[in-house]
């Protein structure tokens, strides 16, 4: 192969990639109490959602190993490129990075390129889409996409409506969240964030309210969206996807629109309901 992307399992990979040899997905491990599982493509989603409304305290995810990250960057070809969750979020982006060290001290130098997305979910399969593209060009090196894909990286927005944000707060993910203020089911915080830190960016009373102040922060802060492909990631809840879809098509245009279904790590931290875009 000329080229590899490898991906953490909080990459949404969409349904025609993912049995494509140029991509290769590395599982997180999930717990829920006792339940312990990979997310790769065993994972069930309706039966993790349940585990973790049932479970009392709070759930987790546990990265992929040095040596996983290893294996998947000894592949034969030219340039190799892994995406990761933001590091301020999981220890996954350390770990490929002391995979790259390990494989290249046993294999010697490689056109090994680690991308920290800075976000999460669909911001990953942004990334990892662009990447694609910029290989497929045929006319770039490996340094000029790299650094192309910085540059798309940091112009690159994650937006997100959660109905509940309990398993992020407790597992330390709001610390760049200064005065959230949600102390009633019905204050729905619409969040974002700079440099991979998560942040508030408005709040609303209800879910429908919420998802309409997100798709005018988009609108507002988007740059060149007709030429962007928009990407929304939910969990469990379509019917949201598509109001959202429908909202932001009505106030703007884009290059496409691709609506995904959450793997297991951005389940976890979306909980049911939960509805994230990447642009």
């Amino acid at each position: 192969m000329r080229y590899k992307i490898v991906v953490d399992s909080c990459c949404e990979l969409p349904v025609e990639y993912k049995d494509d040899p140029r991509f290769e997905r590395i599982p997180l491990t999930l717990e829920v109490g006792d339940y312990r599982i990979l997310d790769d493509e065993t994972f069930n989603q309706r039966e993790f959602l349940d585990k973790v409304a049932a479970y009392p305290k709070c759930p987790k995810s546990a990265c992929p190993s040095p040596e996983r990250y290893r294996d998947a960057f000894a592949a034969d070809a030219d340039h190799i490129y892994c995406v990761t969750l933001s590091s301020h979020l999981s220890g996954s982006y350390n770990s490929a990075v002391l995979g790259k060290n390990l494989c290249e001290e046993e294999f010697g130098q490689k056109d090994i390129h680690v991308c920290d997305s800075e976000s999460a979910s669909i911001g990953e399969t942004q990334i990892a889409m662009k990447i694609m593209e910029l290989e497929e060009k045929g006319s770039l090196s490996f340094a000029e996409i790299v650094e192309k894909l910085e540059a798309f990286r940091s112009a690159m927005n994650t937006y997100f409506v959660l109905d509940n944000l309990e398993t992020l707060r407790k597992n330390g993910r709001l610390s760049g969240v200064k005065a959230l203020i949600a102390s009633t089911l019905s204050i729905k915080p619409v969040m974002g964030a700079i440099g991979g830190v998560i942040i508030q960016k408005g709040q609303t009373v209800g879910i429908k309210k919420a998802l309409d102040k997100m798709a005018e922060i988009i609108v507002k802060e988007g740059k060149n969206l007709d030429k962007k492909v928009l990407y929304i990631s939910h969990c469990n809840c379509l019917a949201r996807a598509d109001q959202v879809k429908k909202i932001l098509l009505a106030r703007t245009k884009f290059k496409e629109v691709k609506i995904l279904n959450t793997a297991g790590v951005s389940s976890m931290y979306a909980n049911e309901g939960g509805v994230i875009i990447a642009i």
